[in-house]
């Protein structure tokens, strides 16, 4: 069978403009812009494109034929739609990681009253893929969908722990606490190892901790990862042993339950 009748053509590869469909480019654009706001009207959309407002209209028009995109009559606002719910949906029925989670998920927000969180590596980056909120007035809050570096993160160290392949990617500073540095990286991945759980110590957002580990799959490896997130007023560093000890367990039974093997 050609490589082209397995689901992409020769030029798979040539990102060239000959091979980008401009108008498709300007309609993703449009909907990520969308999916990273509360609503935005016609004008803001256009400035924020660099497109006129009519060009801008007809491709909304377009996508609200397909509900990928609504418009608010009462503000004149845009949002995301239904479809595009639908379709991104597909992206979880990949694996049954989520659907398997959930539960643990729940019972691990509930033991610790932090706010448990799945998530996924895609593209050097951790994919949040579903949430389970703590009560907590204070907490943590990754929407689906929300992307994070993997360095920065407790999923993403989790990660990088168990993947040693996988490129961190630039290790960009955001807080006083994020690591820079490669051998301070490769010094704290080692102990997440060890343990069998990581740690972001305010490394992404100060005034905020999360403590995650890795779930596995048939073949012993990383698939995705689980975490609980919240102020570090409520995760000093004395709770954080019997904290990661409750993440670890978590993620163990998700492993069982997808038919993983734990890789120590």
């Amino acid at each position: 069978m050609t490589e082209t009748r397995r689901g992409r053509p020769k030029a798979f590869h040539d990102k060239t403009e000959q091979n980008t469909i401009r108008a498709l480019d300007r309609a993703m654009a449009l909907l990520q812009a969308l999916a990273g706001s509360d609503g935005m009207t016609l004008t803001e959309l256009a400035q924020a494109q660099g497109e006129s407002p009519a060009t801008t209209y007809r491709v909304l028009t377009t996508l609200a034929q397909r509900q990928m995109v609504e418009l608010d009559p009462r503000g004149q606002v845009w949002h995301v739609g239904a479809g595009t719910f639908r379709t991104g949906a597909a992206f979880l029925r990949r694996t049954n990681v989520v659907e398997r989670a959930r539960a643990p998920m729940q019972a691990l927000m509930r033991a610790t009253n932090e706010t448990a969180n799945l998530g996924v590596e895609q593209q050097g980056e951790v994919l949040f893929l579903t949430q389970v909120e703590t009560h907590q007035a204070i907490r943590a809050f990754f929407s689906p969908g929300t992307r994070s570096p993997l360095h920065a993160s407790g999923i993403g160290k989790a990660l990088l722990a168990w993947m040693p392949g996988l490129n961190p990617g630039p290790l960009t500073r955001f807080t006083e606490a994020t690591i820079t540095e490669p051998e301070a990286l490769a010094r704290n991945l080692a102990l997440t190892r060890s343990r069998g759980w990581a740690l972001d110590n305010q490394e992404r957002t100060e005034g905020m901790r999360c403590v995650a580990a890795p779930i596995f799959n048939a073949h012993g490896e990383p698939v995705a990862g689980v975490s609980i997130s919240g102020p570090v007023f409520r995760l000093p560093p004395d709770a954080l042993p019997d904290l990661g000890a409750r993440v670890k367990a978590a993620a163990a039974e998700i492993t069982g339950s997808i038919g993983g093997v734990i890789k120590s």
